[in-house]
């Protein structure tokens, strides 16, 4: 149930996007009153309305906050959701610079590609794993900046989940039968997390049947061609200093970039 008026949704989803835009992201949160989470969808909503009115294109959906541990560090009870920009979207060996990000925190991560729409009444394990045409290893950058009150899940959800890219690794045909794999986040050559004995399809595609049955909710229908990003094992990881990031997994390969 929504506590700000419509009027103010709108004020508030302006100024979340000019604050995007000008690499300043969630000022608002330095002295609004508090906003719930369920206003904070309906923000993050409206925002990604400004976008695609203005031109913009939405190339899928993240999954984030998957693990216990960070849902009760953001107040959920459950995932949380952002979309994928095309103007955000990198392929491997991309040079980024540091400056067009505010506190630039890093992700390993899998992301897959839909090969048909997804109908959300049917959408059992087995279903969703047939839509699948590819598996990517990939980055995912954030603006790890937040300034309201704990717990920070309203500020989160505003701010789309403070998503700010994705940067592509190969393409890999999606496996018909059980792999395992390892995930490493790398900084300049130092293992940052390793996450082990990952079971592709059970553990990496845990969540997107909550994707699918939360957007349908709203009659939002993942469509072929989407890219899901399947959720990350670990929060978000500052790059400070570092210049060169990785992403490596046994079975999928690697993603890199630089940033300047």
């Amino acid at each position: 149930m929504s506590n700000l008026s419509r009027k103010e949704i709108e004020k508030f989803s302006n100024k979340i996007l000019d604050d995007y835009d000008n690499k300043n992201p969630g000022s608002i949160f330095k002295e609004t009153e508090r906003i719930s989470n369920a206003d904070a969808l309906l923000i993050q909503s409206n925002v990604a309305k400004l976008r695609l009115s203005r031109g913009e294109e939405i190339i899928g959906y993240k999954i984030g906050c998957i693990s216990k541990d960070t849902q009760k560090k953001m107040g959920f009870n459950q995932p949380a959701s952002g979309y994928l920009w095309k103007s955000e979207l990198h392929n491997t060996d991309v040079t980024l610079d540091k400056k067009d990000f505010t506190n630039p925190a890093m992700e390993a991560e899998f992301g897959v590609l839909l090969n048909r729409d997804i109908n959300p009444e049917f959408a059992s394990f087995e279903y969703i794993l047939e839509s699948i045409e590819s598996i990517y290893p990939l980055i995912e950058i954030h603006n790890l900046i937040f300034y309201g009150d704990e717990p920070h899940g309203a500020e989160l959800l505003a701010n789309n989940a403070i998503h700010a890219g994705v940067i592509l690794g190969p393409k890999n045909k999606a496996p018909v039968n059980k792999i395992e794999t390892d995930l490493k986040l790398i900084y300049d050559q130092e293992i940052i997390d390793t996450w082990n004995d990952k079971s592709w399809p059970s553990d990496i595609l845990s969540q997107v049947q909550w994707l699918i049955k939360e957007k349908g909710k709203n009659n939002n229908i993942l469509r072929k061609g989407n890219l899901i990003l399947t959720g990350a094992y670990g929060f978000p990881v500052p790059i400070n200093e570092k210049k060169i990031i990785e992403v490596t997994s046994s079975a999928f390969g690697g993603v890199k970039a630089t940033f300047n």
